[in-house]
């Protein structure tokens, strides 16, 4: 496990190398140019301070894109720490950057082992946030444990810490947050049936559900970040490849859209007949999983569900076949059944791909099954996460002025701010759109006036 780092009761950062902090500083700048809305965000929190005096724990990908959106939540008056999300989501010198040039606790190591990544995660709940910010519902999730009592189910590193903690220090904990965002998808699926069951014991902002977040990063960003990743990891041509998308969803949408304009073949699988059908009326082809393995190049799962690629579709599929996965945990691939078929002939062949030989065949996992576009590549672009964030940070905004009035349950952002995000990034690439006339208005607004 990593040395953690200390000031005085608390660990201060838990980075790779504060040396890497230029280059970090460099990467950030450079994404900074394009996020022209979180940027307007920042100049409005520097003057108002909405966050003076409170503790903000993000648990998110530790990249440029975050480093911006940090900076912008600490210019607010927020005492900020972050942690990884995902343990090779980070980005070591833009960790370096936040901590040594903004003095952000930064809690994040590419490569980091399950231990560290728990102990990280463990250092983010210790910061006693009023917030929280995550990428996956992994630090509300603990939380919501420790309430329940439930510490058993907590990672070892966790357990062991609020093990130590007194009745009332535990309480504390939860009591003290005021609510959380999330980010993606999965993350609302576990918060939403928090929500059914009565468990959830604060409101959450549902960043996902925003217009200007899934339309835009999960279908844009996604699309083009995961085909980078696989093609960063393999060098494989894609132009006639058969590639299969498991998942249509807006991100499995992006992957198989920027897939096809390279030149794939692709197949969709499903699980939901609308969006099966939409595939293909989208012009794809739809199949089961049973019947896409044996005929399979390359294979990316992106359903947020467990064991969409299993024993039988490994045995099935042909030599050389490529898996990857870019869902947010490394579950949608069963990697057990896998190395069981592989039986330990395994081996790196290239950074970020292993090769698992079953019989005659091989058949190669990128990224450690998890998400690729992080694993392999650098995320999704600045331009596109400045939506994103640009929804993070006026949640966190939208939940401090509406605490008292919130519903235990997952909210989105209010629509008008939505928009207003998309107007402001339309208008950031050069493009504005029309406005509605008196009359125009009156029209829509009635149903008197006839054709």
């Amino acid at each position: 496990m990593a040395t953690i780092t200390r000031d005085s009761a608390e660990a201060a950062y838990d980075v790779k190398d504060l040396g890497l902090a230029e280059a970090g500083r460099r990467r950030t700048e450079w994404a900074e140019r394009s996020m022209q809305v979180l940027r307007q965000v920042k100049e409005r929190f520097t003057k108002e301070k909405p966050f003076t005096g409170l503790r903000m724990s993000a648990c998110l990908h530790v990249t440029a894109e975050t480093a911006n959106l940090m900076i912008t939540l600490k210019a607010g008056g927020a005492d900020v720490a972050l942690c990884a999300s995902n343990p090779l989501s980070t980005q070591d010198d833009v960790a370096a950057h936040m901590v040594k040039d903004h003095g952000i606790k930064v809690f994040a190591i590419k490569g980091e082992d399950n231990e560290t990544y728990y102990e990280h995660i463990r250092a983010a709940i210790a910061h006693g946030p009023d917030i929280t910010m995550d990428d996956g519902a992994d630090v509300v999730g603990a939380l919501h444990m420790i309430a329940l009592g439930r510490l058993d189910d907590l990672p070892p590193a966790v357990r062991k810490w609020v093990e130590g903690l007194d009745a009332q220090a535990r309480k504390a904990l939860l009591d003290k947050v005021i609510g959380s965002t999330e980010e993606t998808t999965t993350g609302v699926i576990r918060l939403k049936a928090m929500a059914k069951e009565g468990i959830l014991r604060f409101p959450v902002i549902s960043v996902n559900d925003s217009f200007t977040k899934h339309l835009f990063d999960n279908r844009y960003g996604t699309g083009q970040s995961t085909i980078d990743g696989i093609i960063r990891a393999t060098n494989l041509l894609l132009a006639g490849s058969t590639f299969v998308v498991a998942g249509y969803g807006w991100c499995g949408r992006g992957v198989a859209s920027r897939a096809r304009g390279l030149g794939a073949n692709v197949i969709v699988t499903e699980i939901d007949p609308l969006k099966g059908l939409e595939a293909v009326m989208d012009g794809y082809r739809v199949m089961t999983m049973e019947d896409a393995a044996p005929i399979g190049d390359i294979f990316c799962t992106l359903t947020g569900n467990i064991s969409v690629l299993r024993g039988e579709h490994f045995s099935a599929m042909k030599d050389g076949a490529v898996i990857s996965n870019s869902g947010h945990f490394n579950v949608e691939i069963d990697i057990e059944a896998l190395a069981k078929l592989a039986g330990g002939k395994k081996r790196e062949v290239r950074p970020f791909v292993e090769e698992y030989v079953i019989g005659k065949k091989r058949v190669f996992l990128l990224g450690e099954g998890r998400l690729i576009n992080l694993a392999a590549a650098e995320g999704h672009p600045a331009s596109v996460m400045d939506m994103s964030f640009a929804n993070q940070s006026l949640g966190a905004e939208y939940l401090v002025k509406e605490r008292k009035s919130l519903s235990n349950e997952v909210h989105r952002v209010p629509e008008a701010v939505d928009r207003e995000i998309a107007r402001l990034k339309l208008q950031a690439m050069g493009s504005n759109v029309d406005i509605l006339t008196a009359q125009q208005q009156k029209y829509l607004a009635s149903w008197d006036m006839g054709t």
